[in-house]
């Protein structure tokens, strides 16, 4: 019968949910959600990799609530508030010294979008708008709002747009697992790099920037790559005179093990695109990050038009920014990037138990907080599953039965939990990953 609600879910195949009824989630608490008739499922991908610190969380409930008792929103246009002021300072504190001004948005393609048209707002105001263009890579993902799919590598997503955005260069990208030099990812010195760099070498006089996301394709299979890729990308940019944009969304505040991943590679870029873990997952909210050659470019008088028009209404939403600004007090509190560093290599070695060396397991990646499993119908010649066969759905599904919301990225399975996991809880969730895939395949 075909499914009769007024909802339309996002990527989504709503014919699926003819024979997969739509899960209604009541209430939430801790690294478990709850639905209708009060079963529990783990949330093992943070709804979409925006939970830091768990469902229903005290501290951040009470930081929304006392802001709510101020002022819930305001237009941020010539006027500021505490929670925007206090946020900014923290975040420019926590980044490189370079990154000194910070640009509001409210999602995360808004802080991508808005990071490229800085960047060619930049080479307008400085007489130079034929670096007019970008180069992004093949399994990269930068959101999916018109601008931002004109960056994004994953076909999936942009097949049916094509015809209708701007043309972008998409090069081939680190792909470590079928690294078609035949390195490791941790000690190579990231031959594959050539790709990128011809690329810029052949077409620098019509590109303003270069998007990535630091060590950690997420949307694009969970792709984890070395530090030295992106020291090799911001010299070359800088050499080509082409800025780098950044995009942490999913991958910033300790998901790869430090706060931000462009620590582990000690660069700068341009422009630093955050999102998500921003208010721990409590309320929408972006920023883009940049330094003051950037911010000059637009600062003049205002009949020169050079100002930055781009806006949001709930650009700078205060009850997001509050959150914000308690997200950054429990990490600083809690030291929670240094309690993550031991606490999450015990799911480590413990995927590694379950899974090393088991049919159809192509490869077990881990950075940081980040695990993922890549299966494949043929582990020695890496041979992948028919996709129509939907291998990793049915996984999925698998383990909804069994209480953890395992939501799969084709035939990879990932784990991308709330940091709150108690050990314990990381055994359980694994478990059920292990009857899943086996009970599937």
């Amino acid at each position: 019968m075909k499914v009769n609600t007024p909802i339309w879910h996002p990527c989504t195949q709503m014919k699926d949910h003819e024979t997969y009824p739509i899960i209604r989630i009541e209430r939430g608490e801790g690294i478990y959600i709850y639905d209708a008739d009060g079963k529990g499922y783990i949330d093992a991908v943070s709804s979409w990799w925006v939970n830091l610190f768990g469902h229903n969380n005290p501290r951040l409930k009470r930081a929304i609530t006392d802001q709510m008792d101020k002022i819930e929103h305001v237009i941020f246009a010539g006027i500021t508030h505490s929670p925007a002021q206090t946020l900014a300072e923290e975040l420019v504190a926590l980044t490189p010294d370079e990154l000194t001004k910070v640009f509001f948005a409210d999602i995360g393609s808004a802080a991508v979008e808005s990071a490229m048209k800085l960047s060619y707002g930049y080479r307008y105001n400085t007489q130079n708008a034929k670096k007019n263009r970008y180069i992004y890579l093949d399994s990269g993902y930068h959101g999916e709002t018109l601008g931002a799919l004109s960056v994004c590598g994953e076909q999936l997503y942009t097949e049916l747009f094509g015809q209708i955005m701007i043309e972008n260069i998409r090069v081939q990208g680190p792909d470590c697992y079928r690294c078609p030099f035949g390195k490791e990812r941790n000690s190579c010195d990231a031959e594959c790099f050539c790709h990128l760099e011809k690329a810029m070498a052949e077409n620098h006089e019509h590109i303003t920037a270069v998007l990535i996301e630091p060590l950690l394709q997420c949307a694009g299979g969970f792709k984890m790559f070395p530090p030295v890729y992106l020291k090799k990308l911001v010299q070359a940019a800088k050499h080509y005179d082409i800025h780098t944009i950044f995009d942490e969304i999913a991958c910033g505040f300790g998901r790869t093990g430090t706060m931000f991943a462009l620590e582990q590679a000690g660069v700068c870029p341009d422009f630093l695109c955050l999102s998500k873990g921003i208010t721990s997952g409590y309320l929408p909210l972006s920023v883009v990050m940049t330094h003051d050659g950037i911010y000059d470019a637009f600062y003049d008088d205002y009949t020169t038009l050079k100002a930055f028009l781009h806006s949001h209404s709930y650009t700078g939403n205060p009850l997001a920014c509050a959150a914000g600004v308690e997200t950054m007090k429990i990490f600083r509190e809690d030291s929670v990037v240094e309690a993550n560093a031991k606490k999450f290599p015990v799911m480590h070695e413990y995927i590694n138990k379950k899974f090393g060396g088991r049919p159809h397991v192509g490869e077990i990646r881990h950075l940081g907080c980040v695990s993922a499993i890549e299966l494949v119908k043929d582990a020695a010649t890496k041979e992948k599953f028919d996709w129509k066969s939907r291998t990793g759905f049915q996984i999925f599904r698998k383990a909804i039965e069994k209480g953890a919301y395992l939501r799969n990225l084709g035939d990879v399975i990932y784990f991308m939990t709330p940091y709150v996991i108690t050990e314990d809880e990381m055994i359980k969730l694994v478990d059920i990953a292990y009857e899943s895939v086996y009970e599937v395949l």
